[in-house]
């Protein structure tokens, strides 16, 4: 007696009354299982919606009259031919791992025992020109199929398995006729050998395994890139939070139980652990992981602050609007859980083209066999034919076809500094029309820089440089990059929210806000920078103002050119206020900019473009971008981004300059290109092959050597993909930043 088990404890319930649930599924193998899937799930009572993430094989189900039945949709998922249990990230990732070993060793003995099988191939080849007895050639025979079967019911477990499902479930995918083009080609061959036949095709089904395992890992490793650097909004939210009781005295609580209206704590170095409005107190707050903006934000009461934030200077008591599910960050990640949906209904370009492969091979070898018959040919010869027809046309070329110029760009772009988080990266960077880029951390270095050291008294500069490293302001790690001596001074002590103080030779040196130090920025100083930050300094009647400002990163200018005359349109999107986002709009000339953006409107603006036909391509770094670079066709990073946005982003890029959002696109375009050429080439292969086949001009061996021979034409057509160097990727030399070029400020 088995007993049912009940997943229903694992949904999630919304507050519209529905329940949705993620589900891993076993056994989807191209973008065709997409559509079969999530059609089949909507025809059950009570499904709203279902939908497939093809690139971590997550299925989504939403329920929409809140009587949760996972156990249903996984019934029906096994009548479909696909195994599914409840996702839980943690099996999730040891199962993808395991996936991976699995065709790792596959591929290891379906290449090791073709090796051993083409030398006795070879053999007995050579031995039909030569004087190689009949019972010498049986021996060899019997040699490979002692190799071969063992080998091939081994290596081809992914293949066969995959399409017996499929006919379990009275579906068929492209692993049905690859497996019964390997399972013909190992009877024939054995029933050949049995007969003292001159020939036998263990080394075409081998071989054939051996190939299309080598696209099948290619594939599976592109895909493991996008898990890589797996990120956690999670790590963003503090675990605790001090609430006031009805008494008013202080109780620490798990910050789950947190509800709108509660007043809470927050001391120094803590993180915000619900949306909130300030009701006491005044602090800075570090916002840089939650609205990107890397300048700490002056809060007094009546501020909002959200969940995830850093709270930098003073005690302050916060009034909590938003806690649970309802935070900013729960926004982000909800957001983020729609976009990666939506995003994961792209079906590649090879997908496409397999949709019609397997009908159209089973209808053509079935043609053949039963032409022969009824032409008066013996049921060996027929088969024969039929065999000869499925080797010839297997998709080896097609498998690899693509894959195999994902394999070689991406290596191209990882030699200049770009990691690919998918493969198919590639094709939607190919197709992109507009480029949108965040501004703070992404058009601007990720780190503020001191903008007025050359007009700094050199002693001042190091002294102050060295007491910045004893402070945890953010700004102060700006200036305590110019610490000429590493070690900070003995004794200093920090302010929260003033600044950092130590006495030096009987004299005290500060380094903080203008009160703190007791000095005033200078009217020309203040004019040349507006919305710039500052730290100031003293010691004794040695006083100092340090300006901090984010600059652009290098060769920004020409970058944004360069875009421009590839024909692509530019826009700019940031949280950041207006008067700091409009200068530097101005400076790229770019028309195209909004301000004051929240994850939310990002993403709306996405939509739009979306909505108008454009194809986009989003470069951003923090964690408010992250629902927006998921949204977007195609999205960048840099390495200096949130782990999060490196995780989302489809390609994450070294350096501080952004050229190679420029060299990423030229690849793209050129792997593209070699892309729809090797579709041609596997699409003339078989228009020559086939025929040919059909005609019973050629033997199982033959279509062997000619599908290996389309699929070397098309890896080494995939290899003639490269990627020019940095200072050639511009059309005209004006573009090309110079060596003494510096960042411009803004």
């Amino acid at each position: 007696m088995t007993m049912a088990r009940d997943f229903s404890g694992l949904a999630r319930r919304n507050p519209d009354g529905t329940a949705t649930m993620e589900f891993a599924v076993e056994g989807i193998a191209c973008g065709g299982c997409i559509g079969r899937i999530e059609a089949g799930l909507k025809r059950l009572p009570g499904i709203a919606d279902a939908r497939v993430n093809f690139t971590n094989r997550r299925l989504t189900v939403a329920w929409t009259d809140g009587s949760c039945k996972p156990e249903g949709a996984i019934a029906a998922l096994a009548r479909m031919g696909y195994r599914a249990h409840p996702f839980l990230a943690r099996d999730a990732e040891a199962e993808e791992v395991q996936r991976g070993r699995m065709l790792l060793r596959c591929l290891g003995v379906a290449g090791f025992a073709a090796m051993n099988i083409m030398l006795l191939s070879v053999s007995v080849w050579s031995g039909d020109f030569t004087d190689i007895t009949p019972e010498t050639r049986d021996l060899f025979h019997w040699l490979s199929a002692l190799i071969a079967l063992p080998a091939a019911a081994y290596a081809g477990r992914p293949f066969f398995g995959s399409a017996w499902r499929a006919l379990r479930a009275r579906a068929v995918n492209m692993d049905v006729p690859i497996s019964l083009g390997i399972t013909l080609a190992l009877g024939l061959s054995l029933y050949e050998t049995a007969n003292h036949a001159a020939h036998a095709y263990f080394d075409s089904a081998v071989m054939l395994i051996f190939f299309l395992l080598c696209g099948r890992y290619l594939d599976h490793l592109m895909r493991a890139r996008t898990r890589a650097v797996a990120g956690n909004l999670a790590a963003l939210k503090a675990e605790t939070a001090c609430r006031f009781d009805g008494k008013g005295e202080i109780v620490e609580v798990p910050a789950a139980a947190l509800r709108a209206g509660d007043r809470i704590l927050l001391r120094p170095a803590e993180r915000v652990p619900a949306d909130g409005v300030i009701v006491g107190g005044a602090s800075d707050i570090d916002e840089s992981l939650v609205t990107g903006e890397t300048t700490p934000r002056k809060v007094v009461s009546g501020a909002h602050v959200y969940a995830g934030s850093m709270n930098l200077g003073g005690t302050v008591t916060l009034r909590v609007t938003a806690a649970g599910e309802n935070t900013l960050l729960d926004d982000i990640e909800r957001l983020l859980d729609k976009a990666v949906k939506a995003k994961s209904k792209y079906v590649a370009l090879a997908d496409r083209a397999a949709r019609f492969y397997a009908p159209v091979v089973h209808t053509t070898a079935a043609l053949t066999f039963t032409g022969w018959l009824i032409a008066g040919a013996s049921t060996h010869d027929s088969i024969l034919a039929a065999v000869s027809v499925l080797i010839i046309t297997c998709p080896c070329a097609l498998a690899l076809a693509i894959p195999a110029v994902q394999v070689v760009s991406a290596g191209t772009l990882f030699r200049n500094g770009i990691f690919l988080n998918s493969g198919e990266a590639i094709e939607r960077l190919a197709e992109i029309d507009t480029v949108v880029f965040d501004k703070t951390g992404t058009l601007t270095l990720p780190e503020p820089r001191v903008v007025n050291v050359g007009s700094i008294d050199r002693n001042a500069l190091a002294a102050a440089a060295r007491l910045a490293l004893s402070s945890r302001y953010p700004l102060a790690s700006a200036l305590a990059r110019h610490a000429t001596e590493r070690k900070p001074y003995d004794g200093a002590t920090e302010e929260p929210g003033q600044g950092v103080h130590v006495t030096i030779d009987g004299t005290e040196m500060r380094l903080g806000n203008g009160t703190f130090c007791s000095v005033v920025m200078p009217p020309a100083l203040a004019a040349d920078h507006p919305r710039a930050s500052t730290i100031f300094f003293r010691h004794g009647d040695r006083h100092a103002t340090f300006v901090i400002n984010q600059s652009l990163r290098p060769g920004t200018m020409e970058v944004i050119d360069a875009l421009r005359d590839m024909g692509l349109a530019i826009a700019i999107l940031s949280g950041d206020r207006a008067e700091a986002v409009e200068p530097m709009a101005k400076a790229l000339r770019v028309a195209n900019w909004r301000a004051e953006l929240n994850p939310a409107d990002k993403v709306a603006f996405l939509d739009t473009l979306k909505t108008q036909g454009r194809r986009v391509l989003m470069v951003g770094d923090g964690i408010n971008d992250v629902p927006s670079l998921a949204a977007a066709h195609v999205s960048m990073s840099p390495i200096s981004a949130a782990d999060l946005s490196q995780a989302q982003a489809d390609a994450v890029f070294l350096g501080e300059s952004l050229k190679p959002v420029v060299e990423a696109v030229t690849a793209a375009r050129n792997a593209q290109r070699l892309m729809h050429q090797n579709l041609w080439l596997a699409a003339v292969y078989n228009a020559i092959a086939v025929p040919i086949a059909i005609a019973g001009l050629v033997t199982p061996l033959i279509a062997a050597v000619a599908m290996s021979g389309s699929s070397v034409a098309v890896t080494l057509n995939a290899l003639r993909l490269r990627l020019p160097k940095r200072q050639t990727i511009f059309e005209h030399p004006a573009a090309i930043p110079s060596a003494a070029s510096k960042p411009r400020l803004v």
